[in-house]
Formats: structure tokens, C-alpha cells, sequence
């Protein structure tokens, strides 16, 4: 009973780190001008589901470029251009720093995402709302 104990605290930690850093890149890609959009539609939900979880991916729409982020929960998704993305990989790389420094390392490697590493040539996520509600972008 006491390795069953063990192994269930054990994965609540291994679920909290998970959401921490998962919290932590969501508020890195805020931060770095990624807008929000509430994913809606079934069609959406296909698209989103379809995406790597935990990091960014490089996405066409319309033939333009695209970084997307899926929440945990599928039910949103970050979505930024090349400056947004770029940003948000310095902020990414600072917080590495000092976590290293601190003796800590929470963050995964840092995204590999990029214009040469397209994973979805055209990507319906966006659905009837499309990227015109993200502005100017």
C-alpha cells in the first residue's frame, strides 16, 4: 500500500510540473503578443486535435505563416506570426537561464518550430472566425 501511495504522489507531481510548465509558456506567449481564440467549431476541434501538445507549431492558413499553441484542454489556442513567435522563443530562452542559474530546469528544450519546419501546410483551425479577429497582424 505504501508503493501504491508513493507512485500516486509521484504522478500528481509529475501532472503539476506538467501543468506549471504548460502555464508558464501560455503566459510566455501572451506576454509575446500571441492572441487567444476559443476554438468552437467541430471542424476547429479536428484541426486543433491534430496539433503537437505542449509547443508551438508552424502552421499555414491562406498561405500565410502561423504559430499555434493548443491549450491542455484543446479548447483554446495562442495563435502568432513570425514577431510574436520570435519573441516568445527569447522569453522562452531568458526563462531557461535562470532557471538553470536557480539549479532548476522545468522547460523543455526550446521550440523548434520555424518558416522551414511547416507541420500543417493548410490549417482549418480557424474556422468561420478566421484570423481577422486577431487584427492588424
Amino acid at each position: 500500500m505504501t508503493a501504491l501511495a508513493l507512485m500516486v504522489a509521484c504522478q500528481t507531481v509529475a501532472t503539476n510540473d506538467a501543468e506549471l510548465v504548460a502555464s508558464k509558456k501560455e503566459f510566455l506567449l501572451a506576454q509575446s503578443g500571441f492572441k487567444v481564440i476559443t476554438v468552437t467549431t467541430p471542424k476547429q476541434q479536428q484541426a486543433v486535435s491534430g496539433l503537437a501538445q505542449g509547443r508551438c507549431s508552424a502552421v499555414k492558413y491562406n498561405g500565410k505563416l502561423y504559430y499555434v499553441y493548443p491549450t491542455g484542454t484543446k479548447d483554446r489556442i495562442y495563435v502568432g506570426r513570425q514577431k510574436q513567435f520570435n519573441a516568445y522563443k527569447q522569453a522562452l530562452a531568458n526563462q531557461q537561464g535562470q532557471q538553470q542559474m536557480a539549479g532548476q530546469s522545468l522547460m523543455p528544450t526550446l521550440e523548434t518550430a520555424g518558416p522551414n519546419h511547416i507541420e500543417v501546410q493548410q490549417f482549418g483551425g480557424f474556422g468561420p472566425m478566421g484570423v481577422a479577429a486577431m487584427g492588424d497582424y
